[in-house]
C-alpha cells in the first residue's frame, strides 16, 4: 500500500491579504468578489466573514497591482490572463518560480522567463519581476509551509547546507542490527 502525502494548504484572510497586496479591504472585495478579476479561493460564507487566499492568488493579485499602478493597465480586460497565471501556478513549485520573470503578451498570453539567462524578445511584452513579490511572501509569517516545507519528497536526499553550516547525515538505528554483506569470490 503506497502511503498518502498529507499538506495543508495555508490561506490568508482577507485583512492578511490585503495587508500583503497594498490593496484597501474595500478594493480587494471589489477585485475578488464584486467584479471577480481574481476571485478568493475560498470564497466568504456569509456576509461580513472573511475570504480565503492562497499563497498563488496574492502573488496574482500582487502581479495586477504592479501592472495597474506601473503600467497603467485596465485590469479587467486582462481577467482571462489573470485565470491563466493562477490555474499555472498551482501546478508549479514554488522553487521554480525564483529569478524568473512574468512577460505579458497582450491581454490573454504569458511566459516566464529566467532572469538569469539574456533572452532574445520579439514581441512587445511587459516584464515584471518575481523575486521581490516572492520575497514579500516569503517574509510574512502568513504562509509558513509554501515557504518552509518542501512540497516534493526527495528521492536521493542531499545533504543540506544552511548558512554555512552542515547538518549531520542521518545515522542508521544504533540497536537495529545491519546486514552483513558477504564478498563475493
Amino acid at each position: 500500500m503506497i502511503p498518502f502525502l498529507s499538506y495543508t494548504v495555508d490561506y490568508a484572510t482577507t485583512p492578511q491579504a490585503s495587508n500583503l497586496t497594498g490593496l484597501s479591504i474595500q478594493n480587494l472585495r471589489e477585485w475578488t468578489s464584486r467584479r471577480a478579476l481574481i476571485p478568493a479561493d475560498v470564497r466568504p460564507k456569509a456576509k461580513g466573514s472573511p475570504a480565503r487566499y492562497t499563497w498563488q492568488t496574492i502573488l496574482v493579485l500582487r502581479l495586477a497591482v504592479t501592472l495597474r499602478d506601473h503600467f497603467h493597465l485596465e485590469l479587467q480586460a486582462h481577467a482571462a490572463l489573470f485565470e491563466s497565471i493562477k490555474i499555472a501556478l498551482r501546478h508549479t513549485p514554488l522553487s521554480g518560480l525564483w529569478d524568473k520573470t512574468l512577460a505579458v503578451h497582450g491581454t490573454q498570453h504569458w511566459s516566464l522567463i529566467d532572469a538569469t539567462q539574456p533572452q532574445q524578445l520579439a514581441d512587445e511584452i511587459i516584464l515584471v519581476r518575481l523575486n521581490p513579490h516572492l520575497n514579500a511572501l516569503a517574509a510574512s509569517a502568513v504562509f509558513p509551509t509554501a515557504f518552509t516545507v518542501p512540497l516534493q519528497i526527495e528521492l536521493f536526499p542531499a545533504q543540506v547546507a544552511i548558512a554555512g553550516a552542515r547538518l549531520p547525515r542521518p545515522r542508521p538505528n544504533s540497536g537495529a542490527a545491519l546486514p552483513k554483506l558477504r564478498a563475493r569470490a
